[in-house]
């Protein structure tokens, strides 16, 4: 049973938008803090948005009034509206779960991941 699903991504050019979507099982979208992660060729996954148990989002630096993370309790998806996109932002972008809600945009506290979507920025 897959738990997470990413879709969305895609090629783009630099100052264009993307829309990416996790669609989640009923479990995991109900009792774990959702957000998304990205891993760039040759460099170390990182954080870059997830909601805290309040649904509050949390940002990284690098992505903080470009991106927005939102989600549909109706359809159990959680996006990541990326704007303004940077050459820099290319990678393979992870939805993930955490149970315990930690806020942090830390792998290591993650407890589910998705396959990853590519997203390519030119």
């Amino acid at each position: 049973h897959v738990q997470l699903v990413e879709s969305g991504g895609g090629s783009v050019q630099a100052g264009g938008s993307l829309r990416l979507s996790c669609e989640a099982s009923s479990n995991i979208y109900n009792r774990y803090c959702l957000g998304w992660f990205r891993q760039a060729p040759g460099k170390e996954r990182e954080g870059v948005a997830i909601f805290d148990i309040d649904n509050i989002p949390t940002y990284s630096d690098s992505v903080k009034g470009r991106f927005t993370i939102s989600q549909d309790d109706a359809k159990n998806i959680v996006y990541l509206q990326m704007d303004n996109l940077k050459t820099e932002d290319t990678g393979t972008y992870y939805c993930a779960a955490d149970r315990d809600c930690n806020e942090a945009l830390d792998e290591f506290a993650m407890d589910r991941w998705g396959k990853g979507t590519q997203v390519t920025v030119s």
